[in-house]
């Protein structure tokens, strides 16, 4: 079926005005990873006052919501399709000044999961218009903590997946223009770890390190002796980015520093070389520090696979992409992206998809995690028709 025979245009432009209200609001009151409450009560007041059946506190504060019908006609249970959209926020101050920007000191929705929950209310309110021609049932994931990959995990083992047979995902894309998509068929984000090192040396007076071990000077070596054994020790054909966002030591500024505390990330899109970093890294470390007269602690955490995404499932959205925007509009990605995504947590059962939403507008947009980062609005819009048709072309024969 058509966009056109679905007659939804019409419930689109009439919900449209209170999704770009719904998304300003959460804008303004971002949430951190797993303390999402106050947006999770506003999702499943929505999503209930629109029909669905709604289960909240799915994943600590998840909000898990199912319409459609439970049986086919021959009495089999209903093929199960799933939306996964992803709700929490980082601590980053805001500095766009927009009329809603963040209320809330050192907390923003830089990296667009306010448009993602409002483009999965969007689609509840779609769906929820022409739930009487549902095929399948439909279930929509409504998941915290995607920032510190923990969310898919909790929603996971609450059963959120259990009987899921495809899903599908979105998330915003700063490098296309706004009334584009991005898709990719298998690979599209990295694995990715988390590392925290100590670097432990003796302290001493700032007047005479040669009587001490400098912990400082030895994290510095750390940083910079990684990045350099990566490009001299690795295949350069298969990339590996450490990048570190914390550091901590020291306690007076005369004061030589006997511990640093290190934490960083690691991508890899090869997963025989991603098992083998933890050790790769703690050998490095180990030999960096004991060449500077220090010692190391090293631990390292796994914190998501690669997103695969399913072949026949991309062509489903394509398609439907085609259809809705033109071909010109719809972009094949080239390269998969080094970020990482706990939705790669929920494929592991099931099949699924994500797609690249662009939020570009005419001035640009600054990149994910910026603190200037602001997309353009009329990718709600987008984002909602293209799930909705998709979702409602699926069928398991897929």
């Amino acid at each position: 079926m058509s966009w056109q025979q679905l007659g939804l245009e019409p419930v689109l432009a009439e919900v449209l005005p209170e999704l770009l209200l719904l998304r300003r609001h959460l804008h303004q009151h971002p949430e951190l990873s797993g303390h999402e409450q106050q947006t999770a009560a506003l999702v499943a007041g929505e999503l209930r006052s629109c029909g669905w059946q709604v289960r909240e506190g799915v994943g600590r504060t998840g909000v898990v919501a199912e319409l459609g019908p439970i049986q086919r006609p021959d009495g089999m249970p209903a093929p199960l399709v799933a939306l996964r959209v992803d709700m929490d926020a980082l601590p980053i101050e805001e500095r766009t000044e927009l009329d809603y920007a963040s209320s809330r000191q050192g907390l923003m929705h830089a990296c667009g999961h306010d448009i993602h929950t409002a483009v999965g209310l969007g689609v509840a309110k779609l769906l929820a218009a022409v739930s009487d021609q549902l095929r399948s049932r439909v279930r929509l994931l409504f998941q915290p903590a995607e920032e510190t990959a923990q969310g898919a995990g909790w929603m996971k083992a609450d059963g959120a997946m259990d009987g899921v047979q495809a899903l599908f995902g979105v998330h915003v894309f700063p490098s296309l223009a706004v009334g584009s998509v991005g898709v990719r068929s298998g690979s599209l984000t990295a694995a990715a770890g988390e590392i925290e090192i100590e670097v432990l040396g003796e302290s001493g007076h700032g007047a005479r390190p040669h009587q001490s071990t400098d912990a400082i000077w030895i994290a510095a070596r750390v940083v910079s002796g990684l990045q350099e054994a990566i490009s001299r020790r690795l295949d350069a054909l298969h990339p590996v980015v450490v990048s570190f966002g914390r550091i901590e030591g020291g306690k007076a500024f005369n004061v030589i520093a006997d511990h640093v505390r290190l934490l960083g990330t690691v991508r890899c899109l090869d997963l025989e070389l991603h098992a083998q970093l933890p050790g790769w890294i703690e050998e490095t470390v180990q030999a960096l520090c004991r060449g500077h007269g220090g010692e190391a602690r090293v631990h390292y955490r796994t914190i998501s696979p690669p997103v695969h995404n399913d072949p026949a499932l991309t062509a489903l959205v394509a398609e439907a992409a085609v259809e809705l925007l033109g071909r010109e509009r719809v972009q094949w990605l080239e390269q998969p992206s080094l970020g990482a995504e706990d939705f790669a947590e929920l494929l592991e059962g099931t099949r699924g998809t994500m797609f690249r939403l662009g939020v570009a507008g005419a001035q640009g947009c600054t990149p994910l995690h910026s603190n200037t980062f602001t997309p353009d609005e009329d990718c709600l819009a987008v984002g909602v028709k293209l799930l909705t048709l998709s979702l409602l072309r699926w069928s398991p024969e897929l």
